[in-house]
């Protein structure tokens, strides 16, 4: 990425302006991030999950964040609770506590996942679905396909 002196921020990002990156479970489009509009609080990421698919049990060691449901249906994890979220529904995940999201439907799914700050130290985010408890927590098989 490139340095902060050479950032020009963005007031306004369009479809044709956001970061689109595609991970395993679907496409992201960053709406604001640091190296888009400059900012050092708000991360706005707008993920769009295939069915069949989510993002496994992790956590954000600098970083609280709020996943809002815009459509579909989420199967989303704080901790060791389990929660089904509409559209219009949210989950809040304080820094360091372990959380997962999952499309079990046959549709695809979005939500938006706003994180604070944008800007910390260390890793954005830690891997730990291959740890105890949260391996045991969900099996993964044919009918629950999880990807990193």
């Amino acid at each position: 990425m490139s340095p902060r002196a050479a950032v020009r921020p963005r007031r306004f990002v369009t479809a044709s302006t956001a970061r689109i990156e595609r991970a395993p479970w679907g496409k992201h489009w960053w709406l604001s991030e640091p190296d888009l509009t400059g900012t050092s609080l708000l991360t706005l990421v707008r993920v769009t999950m295939r069915p069949g698919t989510g993002h496994r049990f992790h956590y954000h060691p600098e970083r609280e964040e709020i996943i809002y449901i815009v459509d579909g249906v989420a199967e989303q994890w704080v901790d060791r609770e389990k929660r089904q979220l509409k559209a219009g529904e949210c989950a809040f995940i304080p820094k360091n506590v372990v959380h997962a999201i999952f499309n079990s439907s046959k549709r695809p799914m979005t939500f938006l996942a706003i994180l604070s700050p944008a800007d910390a130290p260390g890793p954005f985010l830690v891997d730990c679905f291959d740890d105890e408890p949260w391996q045991s927590l969900r099996p993964s098989g044919k009918k629950r396909r999880q990807i990193k």
